[in-house]
Formats: structure tokens, sequence, C-alpha cells
């Protein structure tokens, strides 16, 4: 049986089919919801229209690669936005795709099986950090399984909407507030955790890349088997530079898009004062993430199913 995963996030929406690694494609369609929300976190109408188009062309995408059942869900931007039900409702109306969505721990828990499905198939400590729109999620473990999970308000779009007024415009001051609130929040977060110094240390999110490609990585086009890592060094001058520049600069950058050009100041700061908090002089990018976490779940079995998000029949 041939399984998919849905995933609409803030910026666009991601179809991957297969079995990660094997026999795996993916397809993309950009709808920038986060760019369209209302100044409570609702969705606007133009982005309702945007994702209820999106999630259709991913569905009949999905039905020209014979695909029998997938799991569609939607992060952060829809999981936590006031008119989350409402939403939910009207793209099920128009697609017959019932969206769900994951918790941050399930979000952390399964990026963590991916990463470490990534980095070897053998046991060992694994520390995983991966930076989304609405959250900051981490795990550690030294099996399959993490043996702690959490997640962490942190994550770039809501803290550039909070601190940096939607990120468009230079904020140098706006921005030493956020590192201050930051470090604060990350330093209590991981005083009540525990993890092994030489652990490998893994970081799987968009934001990452990125920045790792700012800082002077290989090109995503060189593939995903070409060795990438962000350097704390390195990455924190460019924490003030980016601070300093208006988006549409940052959008020219080596390894910004324009569509995460505002928020990537947000982002850097976190990764920053993350790997700070860490003792970490570096992090390891790794290709795979949330969605090829939820496929690696289904194809091994043993896991329990998620709390909110179905498998079910192709619409």
């Amino acid at each position: 049986m041939r399984a998919a995963v849905l995933d609409v996030g803030s910026n666009s929406v991601n179809l991957l089919i297969g079995v990660p690694g094997t026999t795996s494609r993916s397809w993309k369609a950009h709808t920038s919801l986060a760019a369209g929300l209302r100044p409570d976190g609702g969705l606007g109408p133009e982005g309702r229209r945007r994702l209820i188009t999106a999630v259709g062309e991913a569905v009949a995408e999905a039905g020209r690669e014979g695909v029998q059942e997938f799991l569609a869900y939607a992060t952060a931007v829809i999981r936590d936005a006031p008119d989350r039900d409402e939403v939910l409702d009207q793209v099920a109306a128009a697609t017959g795709v019932r969206l769900g969505t994951l918790t941050g721990v399930e979000d952390a828990e399964t990026t963590y099986l991916a990463a470490r499905r990534w980095e070897s198939w053998c046991g060992g400590p694994l520390l995983l950090a991966d930076i989304g729109g609405g959250s900051l999620e981490l795990a550690f473990g030294r099996e399959v399984r993490p043996d702690w999970a959490v997640s962490l308000d942190l994550g770039a779009r809501v803290l550039t909407r909070r601190f940096l007024r939607g990120g468009a415009s230079p904020a140098t001051r706006a921005a030493r507030d956020l590192r201050r609130y930051v470090r604060t929040e990350v330093h209590q977060a991981l005083a009540g955790t525990s993890w092994e110094s030489r652990s490998t240390a893994v970081a799987a999110s968009k934001t990452f890349q990125q920045l790792a490609r700012l800082t002077g990585a290989p090109s995503l086009r060189r593939g995903p088997y070409v060795a990438r890592r962000l350097h704390r060094r390195q990455l924190r001058p460019w924490t003030d530079r980016l601070a300093a520049m208006p988006a549409k600069r940052r959008a020219k950058l080596p390894g910004v898009s324009k569509h995460r050009a505002c928020q990537i100041v947000a982002g850097s700061i976190v990764a920053d004062e993350l790997m700070r908090g860490l003792g970490l002089t570096s992090l390891r990018i790794s290709p795979w993430g949330l969605r090829e976490g939820v496929l690696l779940r289904r194809i091994e079995g043993g896991w329990p199913d998620f709390v909110n998000a179905r498998w079910a029949p192709l619409p």
C-alpha cells in the first residue's frame, strides 16, 4: 500500500509520498499562511482560499501517484489559531480531507525518530532540535524512542510577531529584547532536562537548514548526502547583521528564502541561544524531519496512534 503524508505549514503545503530515502517523492505548494494571519492569529478569507486550493491540489497529486492512504495534519499556524475548528471544517467540506493536528511532544518525538534513522540505525545518545514557526521542539534519547521530548513556545513566526513587529524592518533594539527573553526561556526549560555532552547533536527544520547555508554550509541543491553543520561561532555575528537589515535585503542572502526572510532574525536568535544553553559549538543538519518521521512511524509500526491525526484512505 502506497502511503503519503500531507503537511500544512505556515508557508507551504508539503506532500511526501512513499518510503523516505528510497521510493519517496515530494510535492509542494506555497500558501504564505503566516503572512495573512489576522492580529489575533486567525486565518483570513484569502488565506483560507489558498489553503483549500493547495490541499485540493495535493490530494489530486497523491491520486495521480497511486497513493491509497495518507495522514494529513496542520502545524502550529492552524493548530494554535483561535478559529482552528472553523478552518478545519471548511477544508474538510471543500476537499474531503479532515486535517488533524499533532501535539508539540508528538512533533518532537516523531522528528527525533527521523533524525535517528538518518544518522544511524544503531543506538547511541542523540539530541534533536527543531525550530518551527510556532514552537521549538527538543528531544534526547539513546534508542529509537527519546528518553524525553519537550515543546517550547519559541517558534520563529510567533516570536517575530510578538517582538519584531512582523520582521519586515530592521529591529536591532527589539532583537536585543528578544534575545534576553529567549535566553531566559531556554535556561528555564533546560534546567529540568539531562543529556550527555558527547551526544550527536542534530538539527532538523528549514530554519536550521537556511542558517547553515547562510553561514557557509553547502547548498541544498548538492543533495541530502552532503554533510552540513551550523557552527555557533559563525552564526553569532550573523544574528546582529540580520536584525540590522530589512527583510528585502535578507531575502537576497544565501539560503534565505523570501518566505522566511521576516522570521529568520528570530530563528537565528533561538538557534544561537539554544546552542549557548546546551554548550554546543555546532549542530549537524538532518535532511529528514517531521514528515519523514510520520512515514517511518507507519512503516516500522509499534508506535501509538497520534492523538488528533489519523491515517485514512485517499478521498
